[in-house]
């Protein structure tokens, strides 16, 4: 009667954890972030450019480099030093709209979870 819970053969379903939650809402954030920065600090014609081209640019470097099935396999330091330069951008974009303890309410979160996550992936 209760199929769906009952393992199918041959489909591998990955365990989600809580910290890839966690991980995934940060990067829901630094996009919207970015987004809002590109939109609200910038004049007419770049507002449209940088308020939709950052979060793109985020994304494409989110999905070559840091996503579970990555399309250029890196080694975890230069992985780790690439989400950091996300991070680093996220950070000062909300420092640049005088928006600091949100930067660096937003860093500790993100480093926080990128910590765990590199150290499960070395283990």
């Amino acid at each position: 009667m209760s199929e769906a819970s009952d393992a199918v053969p041959g489909v591998n379903r990955p365990n989600l954890a809580p910290l890839d939650i966690i991980r995934a809402i940060v990067l829901i954030a630094a996009i919207a972030s970015l987004a809002l920065w590109g939109f609200a600090m910038w004049p007419f014609p770049w507002n449209l450019v940088l308020g939709i081209g950052t979060p793109l640019i985020v994304l494409l470097v989110w999905a070559l480099f840091l996503s579970p099935r990555p399309v250029l396999s890196l080694h975890p330091f230069v992985r780790a030093a690439v989400e950091l330069l996300i991070y680093v951008g996220v950070t000062l974009a909300w420092w640049s709209m005088d928006q600091a303890w949100v930067g660096l309410g937003f860093a500790v979160v993100a480093v926080t979870a990128g910590l765990f996550a590199g150290r499960r992936n070395l283990q």
